[in-house]
C-alpha cells in the first residue's frame, strides 16, 4: 500500500514566501512553519511528525529546511524511516528509507555538515556586518518594542503595583522586556 506524500516547508521569517519551495511537487498534504532552523522546536514540523504514518513519503525542498544542524537532520531522517516512512530531498534528489547504502548515509551527513557550515557562515558574516555598521555609526539596534508614551504608562502603572504578567501581556512583549524598561527607568 501506498501512504501518502507529506510536503514540508519551512521559511525562516514571516516575509519569505513559501510557495516556491514546494512548487510544482505533488503533495496529499502539507505543513508550513515560519521559524529559524537553528533547532527542531517547531509547531508545524511536530504536527507533521505526528501526522506522518507507515508508508508515507515526506517530501522537503532542501536538507537545510529540515534542519541546519547534522545532529537534528540525521536524528529526524533515522526517526522517519525507522517508521517506515520515507524522506525525499528535491533539491539535493536524494531520497532516504531505512535500508539506504553506506552511500546515501555519507551523502546525508556531507549534506547536512554543509547546512550547519553554511548557517554559522551567516551567523559570523552578521556579526561581523553589525561591528562594522556600529563602527560607522550606522547601526541602531533593534527597533524599540514600545513608543515613548507606552513607556511612560507602563513605568506608571507598574509602579501602581499593577501585576507584571499581565501589562506585558497587554503591551505585548515578554516580560523581560519589561524587566528592562523598567530597569532603564531605575538607572
Amino acid at each position: 500500500m501506498h501512504g501518502q506524500r507529506i510536503g514540508y516547508i519551512r521559511v525562516s521569517s514571516f516575509d519569505q514566501n513559501p510557495e516556491r519551495q514546494l512548487d510544482h511537487v505533488q503533495v496529499d498534504k502539507q505543513f508550513i512553519d515560519k521559524a529559524s532552523g537553528k533547532d527542531t522546536l517547531r509547531p508545524e514540523l511536530d504536527a507533521m511528525l505526528s501526522f506522518v504514518r507507515e508508508g508515507d513519503t515526506v517530501v522537503v525542498h532542501s536538507m537545510d529546511r529540515l534542519a541546519r544542524n547534522l545532529d537534528d537532520l540525521r536524528r529526524l531522517v533515522q526517526q522517519l524511516t525507522k517508521r517506515g516512512i520515507r524522506i525525499e530531498f528535491v533539491k539535493e534528489c536524494l531520497s532516504f528509507t531505512g535500508e539506504d547504502s553506506p552511500m546515501a548515509n555519507l551523502l546525508l551527513s556531507v549534506m547536512g555538515a554543509f547546512a550547519e557550515f553554511e548557517r554559522a557562515l551567516i551567523r559570523e558574516r552578521q556579526r561581523e556586518g553589525i561591528a562594522l555598521a556600529k563602527q560607522r555609526g550606522a547601526y541602531r539596534g533593534r527597533k524599540k518594542a514600545l513608543a515613548a508614551d507606552q513607556v511612560v504608562e507602563l513605568r506608571r502603572r507598574a509602579g501602581a503595583g499593577e501585576q507584571k504578567a499581565k501589562l506585558a501581556r497587554e503591551f505585548r512583549i515578554s516580560r523581560e522586556t519589561l524587566y528592562q524598561y523598567l530597569k532603564a527607568e531605575a538607572a
